[in-house]
């Protein structure tokens, strides 16, 4: 089977619709068949990547300590667009630190910080993309 580079871009805020979580779950599904799996996060979806998060206020299942296993799934692309954080008021700072180990066994982060021309350049380079 020939590995395609899927994208996944995540647009929703964590809770109060299911969107986010059902992304995740894909996310894994298609890193547990080896595929080449990155995720985007644009406009409310950079919402899912703060720290501590808590959506039981809203009967929502807190599913945020999953992007630290992506990892060990071989997921090690969580491209976040920097305008997306400005917008909001958030930083790099406000983000979980999601983290994996390398080839070299060296601890990497997983969430890189990219402009609009390189969140373009980005979805050029994957040959499935999905919303």
């Amino acid at each position: 089977m020939s590995q395609k580079k899927f994208l996944f871009v995540n647009r929703k805020a964590p809770y109060g619709t299911v969107y986010a979580l059902e992304s995740l779950e894909v996310v894994l599904i298609s890193a547990a068949f080896e595929q080449d799996v990155s995720v985007a996060f644009l406009d409310d979806g950079v919402y899912q990547l703060l720290k501590a998060q808590d959506g039981r206020a809203l009967g929502m299942k807190n599913f945020a300590a999953t992007f630290r296993a992506l990892g060990d799934y071989g997921v090690t692309r969580l491209y976040v667009e920097r305008d997306a954080l400005s917008v909001r008021g958030l930083t790099a700072a406000d983000l979980m630190d999601i983290t994996y180990d390398d080839d070299a066994d060296q601890v990497q982060s997983a969430v890189i910080l990219v402009d609009q021309a390189q969140m373009a350049a980005i979805m050029a380079d994957h040959d499935v993309i999905l919303s």
